[in-house]
């Protein structure tokens, strides 16, 4: 995307050149772009980028926040809380129920934080055991003496 003041003298040095004789299409290409896009500039008289201001409709298919809500809730019970979505859908599949799909159920975990490593996150949640020891080292005899 081309900066506003950018826009401005390209589309300055291109109308002197084009006033000097060139021919637009020339004058276009040499700077970089092309004829209808500076027709485009000069429409909106080469105002500011206006597509952060575009007002934009939700989804009519998004989740409400009552379903998103469930969502957050069925990935934190028992039996899917150290799940990744790619697991809890087909297993709620399985059993005749659907809440989302797994691309819908990735960014509702991720807004509360619980994106990545499911299984870790459930399992030191709960408990702080430590960690499991490695049984002592067998000695061998008659090795080398």
């Amino acid at each position: 995307m081309t900066g506003l003041e950018d826009r401005q003298r390209l589309a300055n040095d291109v109308e002197q050149a084009h006033q000097s004789g060139a021919q637009l299409s020339i004058a276009c290409q040499t700077a970089g772009i092309d004829v209808r896009t500076l027709q485009r500039w000069k429409r909106n008289e080469v105002g500011s980028d206006r597509r952060p201001l575009a007002v934009r409709p939700a989804p009519s298919h998004a989740l409400t926040d009552a379903e998103r809500d469930e969502v957050l809730q069925v990935a934190n019970s028992a039996p899917f809380a150290d799940m990744p979505p790619a697991r809890i859908v087909p297993m709620l599949a399985d059993a005749g129920r659907y809440i989302a799909s797994e691309s819908s159920f990735s960014p509702i975990l991720r807004a509360h934080g619980q994106s990545g490593h499911r299984a870790v996150l459930a399992h030191h949640a709960g408990c702080a055991r430590p960690p499991p020891t490695l049984p002592p080292h067998p000695v061998r005899y008659g090795a080398g003496t």
